[in-house]
């Protein structure tokens, strides 16, 4: 299997400028308000992430709470925002600038890092395609929320 194919995507185009939508991004308080997976109960960090800032979030996965600490490890204002935790797989957000103020967000659920035994684990609980569906819910929910925010 390909690297490329242990990378889920799903892009869609927003109504506002790229700064608006990284701004919620780079919030780590608005992680629930934009998560489309039901997963994120609340998030704690700092008002806005930068490369190797981390943040602390409470989730429930399966019906079961827990908490996970993420360590941003891309960052391009505007641009580029990903975070992972112990895991190693990430969550990325591309950012490309569209005429008219407007925004192509694609959102990818990177578990390329993984090989063998962690990589057959992640497929056999289905997360590539249970992410997928969250990642399709969050784009919406992001699109949403950065269109009410443009001002």
């Amino acid at each position: 299997m390909s690297n490329e194919q242990q990378i889920v995507s799903a892009s869609i185009d927003v109504d506002a400028p790229a700064e608006v939508v990284f701004a919620i991004l780079a919030d780590p308080r608005q992680h629930s308000r934009i998560d489309g997976s039901g997963s994120v109960r609340s998030v704690e960090g700092p008002e806005r992430l930068s490369q190797g800032a981390t943040f602390g979030a409470r989730m429930r996965m399966f019906g079961a709470p827990y908490r996970i600490t993420n360590t941003v490890v891309e960052f391009e204002a505007d641009r580029r925002i990903a975070w992972r935790h112990f895991g190693g797989h990430r969550w990325r957000y591309l950012l490309e600038p569209l005429p008219g103020e407007r925004t192509r967000v694609t959102e990818q659920f990177d578990y390329s890092r993984y090989t063998g035994m962690s990589r057959r684990l992640v497929e056999v609980l289905r997360f590539p395609t249970r992410n997928r569906d969250g990642i399709e819910q969050t784009l919406v929910r992001l699109k949403d929320a950065a269109e009410q925010d443009r001002g």
